[in-house]
């Protein structure tokens, strides 16, 4: 049998580290190529992947770099296949009132704008090909709210809005958007959370631990796949028993 994503090309958003690195490397693992694209670290992450992956230093951002990101990626590999937007920051992790707008709206600019930016820059080659799979990364505070998080939370629920709009839009090609949602997963990203937002992430989990890159690698790659063809706008949860809609 071919492998999954024999001679596809993904973006990778993200992809230095954390999930976006997992997603990576069973990408490469199953045929593919990819496309790192990260505002740090994409160049080393992309060699340790071999020739099968290229790194591109980008502000997902900024609509320029990332237009220039798409063309970095187009000339190395030809037309996107897949992308995946799992770049992301945790912002400010106090309550409404110690926020600065500033560095609240670099949250929502880097998470919901960002994942606008990639995917507008992808999908119209998608369309005019009748193939693609676009994976946007939200995550369960999208859906429940965490204190302490408004930004971050706010971010992800519109990205779960977006791909659910982006998703119905698309529907009738043979492009798919859907949106992955997990719970609090054990990555770099996690270090950056004061230790009593861990403690309080954790207490909401059935199953009592965090989840892994690899777990949502696995599910990742299905959402990306030829297999995930009656899915369009859709919400994967993963949140060891959190998530309850």
């Amino acid at each position: 049998m071919e492998p999954r994503f024999q001679d596809q090309v993904a973006v990778i958003t993200g992809g230095a580290r954390g999930i976006g690195f997992a997603v990576a490397k069973r990408l490469i693992a199953e045929g593919g190529k990819v496309a790192i694209w990260d505002i740090g670290g994409a160049e080393d992450s992309a060699k340790s992947l071999g020739t099968s992956a290229i790194g591109v230093t980008v502000d997902i951002a900024d609509e320029a770099s990332v237009n220039a990101a798409y063309a970095t990626t187009e000339a190395a590999f030809g037309e996107v296949d897949i992308l995946v937007t799992a770049a992301g920051i945790t912002g400010p992790t106090h309550p409404v009132q110690g926020h600065d707008y500033p560095s609240w709206k670099r949250v929502i600019d880097v998470h919901l704008g960002g994942v606008f930016l990639c995917t507008r820059a992808v999908v119209d080659g998608m369309v005019a090909r009748d193939y693609g799979r676009i994976a946007t990364i939200a995550s369960v505070a999208g859906k429940e709210g965490n204190p302490n998080a408004s930004s971050y939370s706010a971010a992800k629920a519109g990205i779960i809005g977006y791909t659910k709009s982006l998703g119905k839009e698309l529907a009738a090609t043979g492009v798919r958007a859907n949106c992955f949602a997990p719970g609090l997963i054990n990555t770099p990203l996690m270090e950056q959370l004061p230790e009593e937002q861990i403690a309080f992430s954790l207490s909401r989990i059935p199953q009592g631990r965090f989840g892994t890159v690899e777990e949502c690698a696995a599910m990742i790659c299905f959402m990306i796949s030829p297999e995930c063809s009656f899915n369009s706008g859709a919400v994967f949860d993963m949140s060891g028993g959190r998530a309850t809609y």
